[in-house]
């Protein structure tokens, strides 16, 4: 063989071999910074009986309804796009050919009509289903049908799939997942992939290699609608923020799962509280709530856009905790593309107000004087010298945005 032609033999091998690598690894492009939208499954679950819940069970009226409310309340002006079925949206059993179907008579349209109606309100469909041989609640799962299943979702314009991981041997998770990714990009349509792998750990996976296959990943226990629910999620991600963080970054997020603001249990405090850590931890913003009844103070919260803009920060690092106190209080922070920092001060007292301060050496905020922004409040506190002290009611949180009084100025 002469020269050229080993030289064309090599650059074609090396062609190969970065298109077999984009095959197999997740190739689309999406998610550079947290998905934002909403989610059915904690607040709806698995109501089926739409007789005598037509409102409220798991139809496509539903999600319509909270298409509409998305466009019309300024959610999607906010930044959230996606509105996503979770399980119980299918028959029990596949078509005639072998494919996914939904339910009858909740889903009269069909999927496709579903998602054409989000669409014509300029936002995303995401589904729902499962790696193992059913869904949590039994219906079909994706095991033996992945190809068809990433085709089917594919043409009915599915934006986003949220793949459970119930009825499968974990030990299988690692070569089973990204069978799923190489099965999306074939498809060739941009399809956000949420994965459900790391939260059956058997074996607990590297993360770095999830991050090549997923565009976000859950890797703790369901929320529930409590606050007890939401601490025992804050203290997973601080006990375990070191790993997490690294494989943390445009186009792949952990996911500690849906946030809870305007359902039953948590109180005003606690909800900015679950808010900002969300977003100080660049999780992905999703919520589970009935938007139809959702009144304006916690509807406040989830379209503060100066909160959703430290979520959103282009840089896309993930924030972490950096001091906790014996008096029940934490200091957590993030550094923002604009060499800011962002910083939430999250008291657990449940008595009193406490007052809280920080320096700025322990945010990491590169500078002796800020200028100080509280982001709830839309306000400019004043410029500071090392340090910075407040008052955090129980359960609560302030969150503030550090910058330099040069950049300020």
């Amino acid at each position: 063989m002469k020269g050229a032609e080993v030289f064309r033999f090599f650059f074609a091998f090396v062609a190969l071999a970065l298109d077999l690598h984009r095959i197999e690894c997740l190739d689309n492009g999406l998610s550079l910074t947290p998905p934002m939208g909403w989610m059915a499954w904690e607040r709806f679950r698995c109501n089926t009986d739409c007789k005598n819940f037509p409102d409220t069970c798991i139809s496509e009226k539903l999600f319509m309804n909270m298409a509409d409310r998305m466009a019309e309340d300024g959610f999607r002006d906010a930044g959230y796009e996606f509105i996503s079925i979770d399980d119980c949206w299918m028959e029990k059993t596949r078509d005639s050919k072998g494919r996914l179907q939904a339910d009858k008579e909740r889903f009269p349209s069909g999927i496709k009509a579903l998602a054409d109606y989000i669409h014509s309100k300029k936002l995303k469909l995401g589904i729902y289903a499962d790696y193992g041989t059913h869904t949590c609640a039994g219906y079909p799962g994706s095991i033996d049908n992945m190809v068809l299943d990433a085709q089917t979702f594919a043409n009915w314009t599915v934006d986003y799939l949220k793949f459970d991981g119930c009825y499968s041997d974990p030990k299988t998770m690692s070569s089973g997942y990204p069978k799923m990714t190489k099965a999306l990009n074939a498809t060739k349509r941009p399809i956000v992939f949420s994965c459900s792998w790391p939260a059956y750990w058997n074996p607990k996976p590297d993360y770095m290699v999830v991050a090549k296959y997923c565009n976000l990943w859950r890797n703790y226990n369901d929320i529930q609608d409590s606050w007890d629910s939401v601490v025992d999620i804050i203290d997973y991600y601080a006990a375990n923020q070191e790993e997490l963080i690294k494989a943390a970054g445009p186009g792949h997020w952990n996911d500690p799962d849906e946030l809870i603001i305007g359902d039953f249990s948590l109180s005003f405090e606690q909800s900015k509280s679950q808010f900002a850590i969300w977003s100080i931890m660049a999780s992905p913003l999703i919520m589970s709530n009935d938007l139809r009844s959702l009144t304006p103070r916690f509807r406040d919260i989830l379209l503060n856009k100066e909160v959703i803009a430290v979520n959103q920060d282009k840089l896309g690092v993930q924030g972490k905790r950096v001091f906790k106190s014996t008096d029940h209080y934490e200091i957590w922070c993030k550094p923002l593309a604009d060499e800011s920092v962002a910083v939430v001060v999250f008291s657990r007292r449940t008595d009193m107000p406490l007052e809280i301060s920080f320096s700025f050496k322990t945010v990491g905020f590169p500078a002796t004087s800020a200028s100080v922004r509280d982001l709830f409040e839309k306000m400019d506190v004043g410029v500071f010298n090392n340090a910075f002290r407040c008052l955090v009611n129980p359960n609560g949180v302030r969150m503030f945005k550090l910058l330099q009084v040069d950049a300020f100025s």
